[in-house]
């Protein structure tokens, strides 16, 4: 009688015991798994992270052999009514303001409405006498014997593809018939 009614018991018994075995197995396989998954993750993100590292570069614009202007502060004003700017006012100009910059400042329009800044040193030159730029139109010319030629809408180097230095550009807002060149 007594065996009949533990029948029942050990029963239950032994399918908690396998079921209870079933889960530890569960348990154990799932830690290996969460281990194995934060594992792989550390790995994937320090991989990632060591070829964002790789693949930045030194910039671009820091040319070793660009590094004949100074970086001087510039903050002008200049009111497009009064001669010699209201020469900007008509599409194709540009004009030469002194004392600004390494060796002044050229300010070039396209349409009358659109204004570009750059410095009036020739970026491929020592800074002399000879490496100002004279503007002439939508382009500026060095008075070295080589003769640099520059565009005044990108300021890149007309003709020749063996300079290396861009002109160093200034940037320019306009507000009404006021433009502040700055940098």
């Amino acid at each position: 009688m007594n065996r009949l009614y533990l029948k029942p018991y050990l029963k239950l018994k032994t399918i908690l015991r396998k079921y209870t075995k079933y889960l530890n197995r569960q348990f154990a396989f799932y830690c290996k798994l969460h281990l194995n998954y934060h594992r792989l993750m550390k790995t994937f993100f320090s991989l990632i992270l060591f070829t964002f590292l790789l693949s930045c570069s030194g910039n671009s614009n820091d040319d070793r052999n660009c590094r004949f202007l100074l970086d001087i502060g510039v903050n002008r004003q200049i009111d497009l009514n009064l001669f010699p700017f209201t020469e900007l006012l008509f599409p194709g100009n540009s004009v030469y303001v002194p004392n600004e910059g390494n060796a002044g400042i050229i300010i070039s329009t396209t349409t009358g409405k659109d204004f570009y800044a750059w410095d009036a040193a020739d970026p491929n030159h020592q800074q002399s006498s000879c490496s100002v730029l004279a503007p002439e139109g939508l382009f500026a010319t060095c008075g070295c014997e080589d003769a640099n030629k520059y565009e005044l809408v990108n300021g890149t180097a007309v003709g020749q593809n063996d300079l290396r230095c861009a002109l160093r550009n200034y940037r320019v807002q306009q507000t009404g018939n006021t433009l502040l060149i700055f940098n």
